[in-house]
């Protein structure tokens, strides 16, 4: 992977289906505008083509026929995410805050593909964040959460594989660096706040 020597920072941040990645994205998004710093939010998968596809295999729409289809269309997914709208922006001094990036699909991933080193080749290429929030909440909360907050259970969204995604999570995070665990047990707004400071210490 490559480090980011764009004008901007790259934030992303990942977790557990569940853990709050998107609210928080939310609320670093409203602080960075509070305190005028220019930012861009986004998420992946995209509402682009691929993106679609991908949602679509994971609601149980449509079929793949083997598991490394899905990590190609993560990977292509993610590829025309940088080109067209991260990348981009970082240029013009935008800090851009992702809602999950290459680590989920490494986490994801694993479940289903035995081999690792094929994984990390397929990301090798992309953009490294300046600094991945990983939001940590048990498995059992995150159940807790999605039926709390949605009808139905997606693809990977059972404890017993919630449990392994995060184990793998925090095997990549002695892999890479500029990653800081968070822990996403707590009420929302304190989340926030340990992801306040760690935005502090990056965007001065």
């Amino acid at each position: 992977m490559f480090k980011n020597k764009f004008k901007g920072k790259f934030i992303a941040i990942e977790g557990l289906d569940g853990c709050g990645s998107t609210t928080q994205a939310l609320k670093i998004e409203v602080y960075l505008k509070k305190i005028k710093k220019p930012c861009w939010l986004t998420h992946e998968p995209t509402i682009g083509v691929i993106g679609g596809l991908i949602k679509a295999y994971v609601q149980g729409d449509i079929k793949l026929n083997s598991p490394a289809s899905l990590q190609l269309l993560f990977a292509a997914d993610r590829a025309n995410h940088l080109a067209k709208e991260i990348m981009p922006n970082l240029d013009n001094g935008f800090n851009v805050i992702t809602d999950r990036y290459f680590l989920s699909s490494l986490a994801y991933g694993a479940l289903e593909i035995g081999d690792d080193r094929w994984l990390y080749n397929i990301n090798d290429l992309f953009l490294l964040p300046d600094l991945t929030l990983l939001i940590k909440t048990s498995a059992k909360t995150s159940i807790k959460r999605i039926k709390a907050n949605r009808l139905g259970l997606e693809l990977f969204e059972k404890e017993d594989k919630l449990q392994k995604v995060w184990n793998n999570y925090e095997k990549l995070s002695k892999k890479y660096p500029n990653i800081v665990v968070i822990d996403g047990e707590k009420a929302a707004e304190e989340v926030f706040e340990d992801i306040r400071k760690e935005l502090d210490n990056l965007i001065r």
